[in-house]
């Protein structure tokens, strides 16, 4: 019976945890503009498969903003943007100019060839430092959406809330079943 007690308190535990840090994730995804950040790395999903396998599609990679964007050499990995709402991570494969004028020529380690134009030092936001939570982009993704947001906090609760209630009923049976059984007194 007290092992049952301990995992009846551990699910309780990681249940709640759970919740917590889904609400901690979402709360920091909203706050931040969609930008969640966090000790100055900002988390970013990985949508292709260029950068495999290093990085897998649906991961999660954190990308350190700002600093001189032309700091970067051969083998560094960079965050850029190709649109308003479009980023790519790719590695750089050689740099051209020096300065403003700086460009990289940037390959996705999974790409056959080199990306087409090269990226101009301004449009660098950000290096990758080599940090990636595998598969939890898709998770990321959802927590940005508002029917994602509602999600993934009213699941969580509704499981904990179904967790609670059968706890209860197995409470109230053991007491049922006490209440039943013959005494024995001397």
């Amino acid at each position: 019976m007290k092992a049952l007690k301990w995992v009846n308190h551990l699910i309780t535990f990681l249940l709640s945890l759970l919740l917590i840090a889904l609400v901690f994730s979402v709360i920091i995804s909203k706050a931040s503009g969609g930008e969640p950040q966090i000790m100055g790395y900002q988390l970013k999903s990985v949508l292709s498969g260029s950068m495999e396998p290093g990085i897998k599609t649906g991961s999660v990679i954190a990308i350190k903003p700002g600093g001189d964007m032309t700091r970067f050499q051969k083998g560094d990995v960079i965050t850029f943007k190709v649109s308003n709402d479009k980023l790519i991570t790719h590695r750089v494969m050689g740099v051209k100019g020096a300065g403003d004028n700086t460009q990289y020529i940037t390959k996705g380690d999974n790409n056959n060839t080199e990306d087409l134009d090269p990226v101009l030092a301004a449009n660098v936001v950000a290096e990758y430092k080599g940090f990636t939570i595998p598969y939890t982009g898709y998770l990321l993704n959802a927590a940005q959406s508002k029917a994602g947001s509602a999600l993934l906090l009213i699941l969580p609760g509704v499981l904990l809330l179904f967790y609670s209630a059968v706890t209860i009923w197995k409470a109230i049976k053991e007491v049922e079943v006490k209440k039943d059984a013959p005494s024995t007194s001397n």
